[in-house]
This record gives structure tokens, sequence and C-alpha cells, in this order.
């Protein structure tokens, strides 16, 4: 029997090898016939502490790691996880003071406050 892979988003990392991940799946209301988005949390075992909240990852079932475990992130498309960091080594990454400073600057090409 082959393992189930599933995609999802990183909405905690605040736990030590493990992320949640948000798994979204669009149903046909029985009744409505309306598309309804459904959504379920899985946590999933990163060995590595590789990815971060809103890295797009592919998890995959496997045994029991723990009570809530059983899964683990494959990786993301493309590896999010090391191109952020090149990016962010490169100083490309927004930071606060950036975005404070955008902020600023487009007030003040507004005309200040009215």
């Amino acid at each position: 029997m082959s393992k189930r892979v599933l995609q999802g988003i990183v909405v905690s990392d605040t736990c030590d090898k493990t992320v949640i991940v948000r798994v979204d799946r669009r149903v046909i209301h029985p009744v409505y016939k309306k598309f309804v988005t459904h959504s379920k949390k899985y946590a999933a075992h990163d060995e590595h502490d590789r990815f971060h909240v809103g890295d797009t990852v592919q998890i995959e079932e496997s045994r029991p790691i723990s009570k809530r475990k059983h899964w683990v992130v494959l990786g993301g498309p493309g590896d999010v996880a090391a191109g952020r960091r090149a990016a962010a080594a490169a100083g490309m990454a927004p930071t606060v003071e950036n975005a404070v400073d955008r902020a600023a600057q487009q007030t003040e090409t507004r005309g200040g406050a009215a």
C-alpha cells in the first residue's frame, strides 16, 4: 500500500523538530452545490527545523513518531527553505525597518496627513 502525500502550508513551527501543516481541500456541498473549503492540521516531523511559518510543504504518511505525529515533511516545491535563506543572505528579505521606511515614504509622497 502506498503512502499518502499531502501538500499544505506551515502554520506553526514553535515545537522542536515538528511543524504544524494546514492542508486545505475543496468539496462540493451536497445540498447547495457550492464548493466549500475544509482544512485539517497535521503535526509533521521536520528533523532539521528547515521550514517556517508560511512555507508550502509536502508531507508523507509514516510510522507513528509520537502521540500526534504520523507524518514526515518531504520538502517544499524547489525547497523553499533554502531559497529563503539565500534571499536573506543577499539582503532581499523584507525586514520590519524596511516596511516602516516604505510606509513613511508613501505617506510623504501623498502629501502627509489629510
